[in-house]
């Protein structure tokens, strides 16, 4: 089969992002091994990627985010997550219930579906829900419903966006914040959000809450049968299983939130009015491997400049503040808190003295 070289060059482009399948992948086979099997996708995730990156370096050009904005090259990655991580779900589902893992397998291997739905699931989903098809918001949806955080579709997208970098934001994290005061900050703030969000748009377009055209409704729904045929039909296990490895996809996701946006901030104009969302509201970070994996998530500065841009569109920038690792090394940085502050606020600090802003204080960007 010929194909035109065009074809052929956005093939090959796309390829490399087909990397994130090694991650169900290993967690599967963990799984079916048993013992200290369960830990091979925590292992991957946490440690042989980290050590990769490194030797794989970066990638700071732009070579490749022209050419269509659209490609069926390019979407299949994500088209292919949805099954697979449903059935991993499923597959991790009768394995603890039908007693084929002891005890602390099954809570590793929780952990390990949980990662494996957070690094692939919640950033393909990510992908998605800045889409304008309607079936490519769905499969979002889905795939957010399969971690318990349906409501992300509406606040991430008209909520995060919007506020991102200011005190508005629940899942910007401030200067001096540890990692687990924002955590429940961000969880609970953006329930909140997505709620006033959602019902303005349901008062402006005349949805009442009982109809399940109203998406909060509709999410809250999806999730009550969820976890009640979980309960009817394969017991308190089950539920506990799936409860599990939300919280740990949430944690994760909200983690990176954390990584994403630490210590900066946009110029109030005026009382609640900021300055526009620049790439610079963000952290970049284009270490090759990690971006392969997670379709250039980590050119996050970029991806606020202009949401609509495809993932492999994405370009890096220069003059933007920089992570100085990946987003897997510095998830485990920012569990250790003393360690983050001493990584991330000589950074911080001499950001904001370049832009004029000043070294921040934790007192003022709490208020």
């Amino acid at each position: 089969m010929n194909l035109p070289k065009s074809r052929f060059i956005v093939m090959v482009r796309s390829l490399p992002y087909w990397i994130v399948y090694v991650v169900p992948a290993v967690a599967v086979l963990g799984l079916w091994h048993g013992g200290v099997g369960t830990l091979a996708a925590l292992v991957f995730v946490f440690g042989v990627i980290p050590v990769l990156e490194r030797v794989m370096g970066m990638r700071t050009d732009n070579d490749g985010t022209g050419g269509p904005t659209r490609s069926i090259a390019h979407d299949m990655p994500l088209y292919v997550w949805v099954p697979t991580q449903l059935g991993v779900q499923l597959y991790g589902l009768w394995l603890i219930t039908s007693g084929h893992l002891a005890g602390w397998e099954s809570v590793v291997g929780t952990v390990s579906i949980g990662v494996m739905a957070a690094a692939g699931g919640i950033n393909i989903a990510h992908e998605l829900m800045h889409r304008k098809d309607p079936k490519e918001r769905a499969l979002a949806e889905v795939l957010m419903g399969s971690v318990t955080y349906s409501h992300f579709c509406v606040e991430h997208v008209y909520g995060h966006h919007r506020h991102v970098a200011t005190r508005l934001d629940p899942a910007s994290s401030r200067y001096g914040e540890s990692v687990y005061a924002f955590l429940p900050r961000t969880i609970l703030g953006g329930v909140f959000s997505a709620w006033g969000i959602e019902q303005l748009r349901a008062r402006k377009q005349g949805i009442p809450l009982s109809s399940l055209r109203h998406r909060m409704t509709r999410y809250g729904l999806t999730q009550v049968l969820v976890y009640a045929t979980l309960a009817i039909t394969l017991g308190p296990i089950a539920v506990a299983y799936w409860a599990g490895q939300s919280f740990v996809a949430i944690a994760m996701l909200e983690v990176i939130n954390y990584v994403e946006h630490y210590g900066l901030s946009r110029c109030e104009i005026s009382p609640g009015r900021y300055e526009r969302v620049q790439p610079h509201h963000s952290w970049n970070a284009s270490h090759r491997l990690t971006n392969w994996l997670l379709f250039n998530l980590q050119r996050h500065s970029d991806h606020h400049y202009l949401a609509s841009r495809p993932y492999h569109m994405l370009r890096h920038y220069d003059d933007v503040p920089q992570l100085p690792a990946g987003y897997a090394t510095m998830i485990l940085t920012a569990l250790v808190p003393p360690l983050w502050r001493r990584v991330m606020h000589p950074r911080v600090n001499a950001w904001r003295r370049r832009t004029t802003l000043g070294t921040p204080s934790p007192a003022s960007e709490a208020a």
